[in-house]
């Protein structure tokens, strides 16, 4: 009896949450497990990398038996301006602080967006900088620039 893949873009959605699972699983274990008492770095990554294979095995095995759309093609704009905001968030957020490194993901990742509009964009970017400012920098008080070296802080 022959295997085939019915769903094609579940069958690719779950190979990729399998392999990103794994590597995520991967980095953890040179980290100190702990115990679920005493957790130590390791293990949150590991529980999560977990998860994350596994919802990826159930969206492989959910292709198998239920019919979906064929893959037409990769959004390479959206795909690259995800990547972009991302990368500009990791290099912003130290140096410029988190207000401007949220403000810049926010603007450049919902570019990716069918219904872009600057107006909701900055409506959005404005309340989830307010609500990251007020969660990370003063309920759990990371130690995250709210504003950075580059603006004079």
């Amino acid at each position: 009896m022959a295997v085939s893949v019915r769903h094609p873009k579940d069958f690719i959605s779950g190979l990729i949450f399998i392999g990103l699972g794994f590597g995520f699983f991967l980095i953890a274990q040179d980290y100190k497990m702990g115990t679920a008492t005493r957790m130590g770095p390791a293990y949150l990554p590991t529980i999560l990398a977990t998860l994350l294979m596994l919802i990826g095995l159930g969206l492989v095995v959910r292709a198998l038996f239920r019919d979906g759309d064929r893959v037409t093609g990769v959004a390479w704009k959206q795909t690259l301006l995800i990547l972009i905001g991302t990368v500009m968030f990791g290099i912003l957020v130290r140096n410029a602080g988190l207000v401007a490194a949220l403000l810049a993901y926010v603007s450049i990742t919902a570019m990716a967006s069918i219904y872009f509009h600057w107006r909701a964009t900055a409506l959005l970017a404005a309340g989830m900088t307010i609500f990251c400012v007020i969660i990370f920098i003063y309920a759990l008080g990371l130690p995250i620039p709210m504003i950075g070296p580059w603006f004079g802080a």
